[in-house]
Parts: structure tokens; C-alpha cells; sequence
């Protein structure tokens, strides 16, 4: 089975889908095994796009390290900026931990800020 990332699937064009319908495309193509859950826009457990959620406990995973300090055995901190758009993660005790999970985890979000205003953008034209 091959997965791919969002950028060859759902993201025909985020822009131009709505939340719940960019919801269950996303539900479909992750359980056909064409997206990854790291490269979710949006949040199946909160229903919400994956930045407005990503500060939710629900969102830490010790095991794969989203969202976790190894080294620390903590949860990192989440900062979205929704104006900037920039979106960081440290942890709170040594300021670090990083790991592969947690910068898919941060590109999923500026993605899904970048939808978000994309598609509120459109609403108002």
C-alpha cells in the first residue's frame, strides 16, 4: 500500500472546499491509504481544521512524538499565530523537541491556516 502525502491528494485544492467537505475527503482518501494522518488539514476527532485544534491534549503522542520531548518526557508547547501564520512547538523545559512527527505536525498547520484564510477569503468575494 502506498501513501501519499497531501500534496499529491486532497490538496486538489483546499481552498475552494469547505470544512466539512475537506473533513470527509480527508476521512476517505486516509481510509483508502492515500493520506497520511500527519498530512490532515483537518481534525476527524474535533472536526475543526488541524491548527485550531493542534493545542488539544488529545493532539500528544508520546510514542510517535507528536507533540512530545523525548527528552524531557513532556508535552511541547503550540504557538499559531493565525495573522502571521507562523506556527512553532518547544517544549517547556529545555525549549527543544523536535522530532519528524511534530514538523509534519507544524506543516499540516500552516497548511491548514493557509486553507482557512483561503476559504474565508473566498466566502467574502
Amino acid at each position: 500500500m502506498t501513501t501519499t502525502t497531501l500534496a499529491s491528494t486532497t490538496r486538489l485544492n483546499p481552498v475552494r472546499r469547505t470544512l466539512p467537505v475537506l473533513l470527509a475527503l480527508e476521512d476517505d482518501a486516509e481510509d483508502l491509504g492515500r493520506l497520511s494522518p500527519d498530512d490532515r488539514l483537518t481534525c476527524h476527532v474535533h472536526g475543526r481544521w488541524i491548527h485550531e485544534c493542534v493545542a488539544s491534549p488529545m493532539h500528544v503522542n508520546p510514542i510517535t512524538r507528536h507533540r512530545w520531548c523525548r527528552s524531557c518526557a513532556t508535552t511541547l508547547i503550540v504557538s499559531v499565530d493565525e495573522l502571521s501564520g507562523d506556527v512553532k512547538m518547544s517544549c517547556p523545559r529545555c525549549g527543544h523537541g523536535e522530532s519528524a512527527a511534530s514538523a509534519r505536525l507544524i506543516a499540516a498547520c500552516r497548511a491548514s491556516l493557509e486553507a482557512a484564510r483561503g476559504h474565508s477569503g473566498a466566502k467574502a468575494a
